[in-house]
């Protein structure tokens, strides 16, 4: 067997959870952590190694694939160049932003700045998450805001979209949001754990501008305007994600009777049971696996009745 079912990896966070992801995994999970990071060779910011992944066999992640990148990537990468995560919203986030490619090389030693997609697994009704900025804001307003903890005002300058299970939305880096209360999704993002957090009043934290001061960290934000027809460009139509994301990695919807395309990825089965075959492996899959599939798996197929997602780099 090549393709690997990984446990529940649940670094502490800051945020409550609401028992989702214990609901939804196979492997045990603890019902009060809000993240599960799979596949991660990522830690978390100033806290490594917090959030690196443990195969079944006991080693990291991160030191396997160092002793054989060739087997886990193939023969065209040098890193996994993702990551994965399922976030569940027991609280609403705080407004924070990430930085992008360019900011990150200049500013924290990083070819990878941190552009996500979040794939909607459940929502509570009337779900919703804050996304871009609904007018221009003044680099001074944004900054007194975030000096002030003026968390209303920044809120009410920001758009509000309704989510509902199936939804795949792309978050680019720079752009204010905050995951509201009441969501289980699907995360896939560069491997970074960047964030500046515009927000951090009521969530137990002193500031969130990575070191870098505010005077710094807000220059990586998109103070622009974003109007539903932006917006618009941000969902998936017939595809899960827009084109844009292919920049950065991609995430594919897929049922069963079908196949996987060749390569490292992770796949989390989000509906029904079945299998997951190919030339090395056969293995029962169900709703709430999250199974890592190395380079060396070859080529794959899902049968049954079921449905999964598979994010992979780009």
């Amino acid at each position: 067997m090549t393709v690997q079912s990984l446990p529940a990896n649940q670094p502490e966070t800051f945020y409550r959870g609401a028992g989702r992801i214990a609901e939804f995994r196979t492997s045990p999970a603890l019902p009060d952590r809000p993240e599960d990071w799979v596949g991660s060779v990522t830690s978390r910011f100033g806290l490594a190694p917090s959030g690196l992944s443990t195969l079944p066999d006991g080693r990291e992640l991160a030191e396997a694939i160092a002793v054989d990148p060739h087997w886990w990537l193939g023969p065209e990468r040098t890193d996994t160049g993702v990551l994965v995560k399922l976030l569940d919203a027991g609280q609403r986030l705080p407004l924070h932003v990430h930085p992008d490619r360019r900011f990150a090389t200049a500013h924290l030693a990083s070819p990878y700045g941190k552009t996500e997609a979040w794939v909607i697994v459940s929502a509570a009704p009337g779900a919703f998450v804050h996304l871009g900025f609904s007018r221009d804001v003044a680099a001074d307003e944004l900054a007194d805001w975030v000096a002030g903890q003026r968390t209303e005002r920044m809120l009410a300058a920001t758009n509000r979209i309704p989510v509902a299970a199936g939804d795949g939305i792309l978050c680019p880096a720079g752009l204010p949001h905050a995951i509201g209360d009441g969501i289980l999704l699907v995360e896939v993002q560069e491997p970074t754990d960047f964030s500046v957090l515009l927000e951090y009043e009521g969530f137990g934290l002193a500031d969130g501008h990575l070191g870098l001061g505010y005077d710094l960290a807000l220059q990586c934000v998109d103070r622009s305007a974003w109007t539903p027809e932006r917006l618009d460009r941000l969902r998936g139509s017939q595809r899960l994600l827009p084109d844009a994301a292919e920049e950065f990695f991609s995430a594919r919807r897929l049922r069963g009777d079908g196949r996987l395309p060749h390569g490292f990825s992770v796949l989390v089965v989000v509906a029904g049971a079945g299998r997951l075959t190919g030339e090395k492996d056969d293995l029962s899959v169900r709703r709430g696996d999250t199974l890592l599939i190395p380079y060396a798996a070859g080529p794959l197929h899902l049968h049954g009745d079921l449905e999964a997602i598979r994010l992979a780099p780009s």
